[in-house]
């Protein structure tokens, strides 16, 4: 399994997903899931994707600039972090945002979102 290759499909699903349809991330995390979102800490797939479709923004897009990843701990997780670009609708001006995911093995041989930590950047 390649690390990098894993990072960049999860990356891709993941952002295609949200800006299409963000109700449809909840298969991507599980009750033990957190996501701290600009410094609110929310746990549970349920709750998570309740944040996300609540967002005052109708449509989005994301645009990745990089990806980074590494191996973590011996159940085979990895930590991916991602910077980018988030275009709203209407809006002129791109936001710069950091995201980073901690992904977890699951049994099926996919991963889910253990860890999720997401942060506009502001110059």
């Amino acid at each position: 399994m390649d690390p990098d290759a894993v990072a960049k499909a999860f990356v891709e699903h993941y952002y295609t997903t949200f800006d299409a349809n963000r109700a449809g991330l909840a298969n991507l995390y599980q009750e033990s899931s957190m996501l701290t979102f600009e410094g609110q800490k929310i746990q549970g797939s349920q709750n998570i994707v309740a944040k996300l479709t609540s967002l005052p923004f109708q449509q989005c897009q994301h645009s990745i600039t990089t990806v980074d990843c590494q191996p973590s701990g011996p159940a085979g997780g990895m930590l991916v972090f991602v910077s980018g670009n988030l275009q709203l609708a209407g809006e002129q001006h791109a936001l710069k945002f950091s995201q980073m995911f901690h992904l977890m093995p699951t049994p099926q041989g996919s991963f889910y979102v253990l860890n999720d930590i997401f942060r506009l950047n502001y110059a």
